[in-house]
């Protein structure tokens, strides 16, 4: 069964064309068009706009997975509630003046561009919407409540979040040289919260790595007791050392150099596992 999906009225969808826009500026190293987009996503994302609010309604479906079918459907219920709960024509009248603003900054091509999951962004936006009848919409719930109880392993982004540092995209093309497109799901992670941190101050970039620091430091201090390596005497002052390093990042700027040192940390300590 075909389902509508105007893929301009979906916020989470025209979030996504500005981050691929952002990143395509950083590669062509047109500033002030990074600039001008930054703004824009600022000027209609931030935390306390109407348009932010949607996005992270969209956000806590699209981001939820490993959950079991009760949690997953409670969180539909939710979601939904907090959707309806926005002034649906004032959410209109901001995405009319982002289209607008996108068409003059980088055209009306931008909309053609590959988001990542763009089946999912489009199952929320439908469901989202009324005048579907029973069928459809029960249908549509199945679909997007299968993706929010699958498991980790199960989950195939086949696409990496476009980046908007060039010293991380240097990374990332040096790494996948090496190592192929085998990035970790958290490492994927990370690199998504740092690319889109402008939209909320650092704030979950900053949530998000203060647990994954303390997971790795945890990591780190095991790495005497794993059997191949035990009793080396050099592993255990290297394992002390990067114990060190993991905690003096929680006093750090977060900047490309530590998420590129983190990425680093997050692979190591998988190869050891």
């Amino acid at each position: 069964m075909k389902f509508k999906h105007n893929k301009k009225r979906n916020t989470a969808f025209l979030y996504e064309v500005l981050i691929k826009e952002m990143a395509k500026s950083v590669i062509e190293k047109d500033e002030n068009k990074k600039n001008e987009i930054a703004h824009v996503a600022k000027e209609f994302f931030s935390a306390n706009k109407i348009l932010g609010k949607e996005l992270r309604i969209y956000r806590d479906l699209n981001e939820t997975n490993s959950v079991d079918l009760y949690t997953a459907e409670r969180l539909l219920v939710e979601t939904r509630k907090s959707f309806d709960s926005v002034d649906r024509k004032e959410v209109f009248n901001e995405q009319t003046r982002l289209i607008n603003k996108i068409n003059k900054l980088v055209g009306k091509d931008a909309f053609n561009n590959f988001v990542p999951n763009y089946k999912n962004l489009a199952t929320i936006y439908q469901i989202f919407q009324n005048g579907n009848s029973a069928k459809e919409k029960i249908l549509l719930e199945r679909r997007l409540l299968t993706t929010m109880t699958a498991q980790q392993e199960e989950i195939k982004e086949k696409n990496m979040p476009q980046v908007n540092n060039l010293t991380l995209k240097s990374f990332i093309k040096s790494y996948n040289k090496k190592y192929g497109d085998s990035f970790l799901e958290e490492q994927k992670t990370l690199l998504n919260k740092y690319i889109t941190s402008f939209t909320d101050n650092n704030l979950e970039l900053k949530s998000y790595l203060n647990e994954e620091l303390s997971r790795l430091k945890e990591e780190a201090a095991k790495l005497p007791e794993n059997e191949e390596i035990k009793g080396d005497e050099m592993v255990e002052e290297r394992a002390k050392e990067l114990v060190n390093l993991l905690e003096s990042f929680s006093n750090r700027k977060i900047d490309d150099k530590m998420v590129i040192k983190v990425l680093k940390i997050q692979s190591l300590l998988s190869e050891v596992e």
